[in-house]
């Protein structure tokens, strides 16, 4: 027996994904918009195999955001990608995973390293509403001047200072303060910078 978890909310699930509120991806505007990203980031990587330079305006056209002087070599995975702000001159290495159903916001001057992941769904604990495919997504801020080492992860909810550096292959599943390395599963804070 199917349970109505929104009898009493007149909203679409697109509108409760945009509150960070649960929701159900069957939403059509969802679908188109996630088609429209797939699309343009596949444009996207066979652009910038002819010219990186003359591909910068699909990834503009991708991205919420893309500060002056910032360069994400492909691929590039996204839900959405209009949920991603890209500071200026920050660099994004090969493979980036930014699955955007929330804000995700990566600072000026950061260095991103292969194969991150930067994931703000999230899904219920509990096993019926995840299996009725309830989900819902919170923002991942990511400060100044920051270093994300290859196969960090940074999960829901996750803010990272300015000046930090994440260890490679670190989890980062709460804040991490700003001017600190972090590393490890869960990502620790062991050093001052």
């Amino acid at each position: 027996m199917s349970t109505d978890h929104f009898a009493d909310d007149p909203r679409t699930n697109l509108e409760r994904m945009l509150a960070g509120d649960l929701y159900i991806a069957d939403d059509p505007e969802i679908a188109r918009r996630q088609q429209r990203a797939v699309r343009l980031a596949a444009r996207y990587l066979a652009a910038y195999a002819e010219d990186a330079d003359a591909a910068r305006p699909l990834l503009a056209q991708l991205l919420g955001s893309l500060g002056d002087e910032a360069h994400v070599r492909p691929p590039l995975y996204v839900d959405y990608g209009s949920n991603i702000t890209i500071g200026a001159r920050t660099f994004v290495n090969y493979n980036l995973t930014a699955l955007d159903v929330a804000a995700i916001t990566i600072g000026e001057d950061c260095q991103i390293g292969p194969n991150v992941q930067l994931l703000t769904p999230t899904h219920p604990l509990e096993p019926r509403p995840r299996r009725d495919k309830l989900e819902a997504a919170r923002p991942i801020a990511i400060g100044d001047n920051v270093w994300l080492g290859g196969g960090a992860i940074v999960l829901p909810g996750v803010t990272i200072g300015d000046n930090s550096v994440i260890g490679a292959g670190a989890v980062v599943t709460k804040d991490v303060p700003a001017n600190v390395v972090a590393v490890g599963n869960p990502a620790r804070p062991v050093r001052e910078l």
